[in-house]
C-alpha cells in the first residue's frame, strides 16, 4: 500500500513502527486524530498475515477510535496499536515492557489499553514503563471488569432508543431479542430485568443460556433463530455483521439496539433498515461505556463520576436520532456526522485561538 498516500486521504497524523529484537516485537501505533485530545485506543495481538495487513487494520481501528472517543464526549483523539503475533504463544514480559518503553516515547500523545489478544497482566507490564495505559489491574488504579459499566451504557441506549422508536423510554413490558450472552450481556440482561422487560437469549454457549433463563426468566431459542422471534428490540451482543441480507428481511424489532462492534455487515444495510423505519443504534455510540470508563482513570478513576458520563450516551444517541431526522441520514451516517462536527468545532476554535494570537503578537 501506498502508506503516505492512504495517511493524507483519510487525515491521519502519525504512523509509528516498533522493533525489539531480544524479546520479538513488532508494533504497529496509528495515530488517527488528536484535534480533542490526546490519541486513545487499545492494543491488539494477532496473527496476521502480512506486515500490510497489520497496518491497515491498525489504521482503520485508530479511525474508528477517533470518532468513538468523539462521539462519546470524550476530550481524547483515537489511535490504536497491533503487535503481530501470536498471543497464546509469543507474549512475553520483556515484549510488552519494550512496548512501554515506546509509549512512553510518544510523551503522552497516545494512551493505551487491552484489546483483542491483550490482557489486563500484559497492561500491567506495560505500566512498568509508562503512566500512559488504562486497564490496568484495580490494585493500580484501575477501574477493573468494564462489562457492566459497558452493559450499563447499553441500557440507557436502549433506553433512547425505545424513546425515539416508540414514544417512550420505558422497557417495561418491551420484549428484548438478545443475540450472544457472555459479560456484557448477561449484565444487560440484569438491568432489563430489573426494569421489567421480558428477555429472549440466544448464544452457542449452552450454559450462558441457562443462566440467563434461570436468572432472569428469560426465553431460550436456538442461535439460528433469534432473527425470527416477535419482539421490540433485537439486541446484537456477540459477533458482527448479523445485520446483513439474510437477516434484515427476518428481523420484526422496530429497534436494533445492542453491544457487538460493526453491527452491519456494509453500509447498504444500514440505508435499508433506515428505509424500513428501524431505529439502530450506531454501535459505537451505544457500546462506548467502557471507553468512557477506562478514560476517567487519566484523572484519577472515580466510579461515581465514570458512571454519570456512561448515562450521557443517552444524551449522545438521542442527538444521533435529531441529526438523522434532521438531515434524513441513516443514523449510521448520522453517528459520524455528530463526531465529525465535534472536532470541527474544535479545529475552527483553536484556528481562531491562534488567529487572535497573531494579531495580538503583530501589535506589539
Amino acid at each position: 500500500m501506498e502508506i503516505f498516500t492512504y495517511m493524507e486521504k483519510y487525515d491521519y497524523e502519525q504512523l509509528v513502527f516498533c522493533q525489539d529484537k531480544s524479546s520479538g516485537l513488532k508494533a504497529i501505533i496509528a495515530i488517527h486524530d488528536t484535534t480533542l485530545g490526546p490519541a486513545l485506543g487499545g492494543t491488539r495481538m494477532w496473527t496476521y498475515k502480512s506486515e500490510s495487513e497489520a497496518i491497515e487494520d491498525a489504521l482503520r481501528l485508530a479511525k474508528g477510535m477517533t470518532y468513538k472517543n468523539a462521539a462519546a464526549g470524550l476530550n481524547l483523539g483515537g489511535g490504536k496499536t497491533v503487535i503481530i503475533g501470536d498471543p497464546k504463544k509469543d507474549k512475553n514480559p520483556e515484549m510488552f515492557r519494550a512496548f512501554g518503553r515506546y509509549i512512553q516515547g510518544l510523551n503522552g500523545r497516545y494512551i493505551t489499553a487491552e484489546d483483542v489478544g491483550t490482557t489486563v497482566h500484559d497492561m500491567d507490564l506495560i505500566h512498568l514503563e509508562t503512566d500512559f495505559v488504562t486497564g490496568i489491574s484495580p490494585e493500580s488504579g484501575s477501574s477493573g471488569n468494564p462489562s457492566p459499566v459497558t452493559a450499563y451504557g447499553v441500557y440507557k441506549g436502549m433506553k433512547a432508543s425505545a424513546m425515539e422508536a416508540y414514544g417512550s423510554d420505558s422497557l417495561e413490558g418491551k420484549t428484548v431479542a438478545i443475540q450472544g450472552v457472555g459479560n456484557v450481556a448477561y449484565a444487560l440482561c440484569e438491568f432489563l430485568h430489573e426494569e421489567g422487560a421480558k428477555l429472549i437469549v440466544a448464544d452457542i454457549n449452552k450454559q450462558s443460556v441457562e443462566r440467563a433463563v434461570e436468572a432472569f426468566g428469560a426465553t431460550a431459542v436456538d442461535p439460528e433463530d433469534i432473527y425470527d422471534v416477535e419482539c421490540d428490540i433485537y439486541a446484537p451482543c456477540a459477533l458482527g455483521a448479523t445485520v446483513n441480507d439474510d437477516t434484515i428481511s427476518r428481523i420484526k424489532a422496530k429497534v436494533i439496539a445492542g453491544s457487538a462492534n460493526n453491527q452491519l455487515k456494509s453500509s447498504k444495510h444500514g440505508d435499508i433498515i433506515h428505509e424500513k423505519g428501524i431505529v439502530y443504534a450506531p454501535d459505537y455510540v451505544i457500546n462506548s461505556g467502557g471507553v468512557i470508563n477506562v478514560a476517567d482513570e487519566l484523572v484519577g478513576y472515580n466510579q461515581e463520576r465514570a458512571m454519570k458520563k456512561v448515562e450521557t450516551i443517552y444524551d449522545s444517541l438521542t442527538r444521533v436520532y435529531e441529526i438523522s431526522r434532521r438531515d434524513n441520514i441513516p443514523t449510521y451516517v448520522a453517528a459520524d456526522r455528530m463526531a465529525e462536527e465535534r472536532i470541527e468545532a474544535k479545529r475552527n476554535s483553536r484556528s481562531q485561538f491562534l488567529l487572535n494570537d497573531h494579531h495580538i503578537l503583530s501589535r506589539r
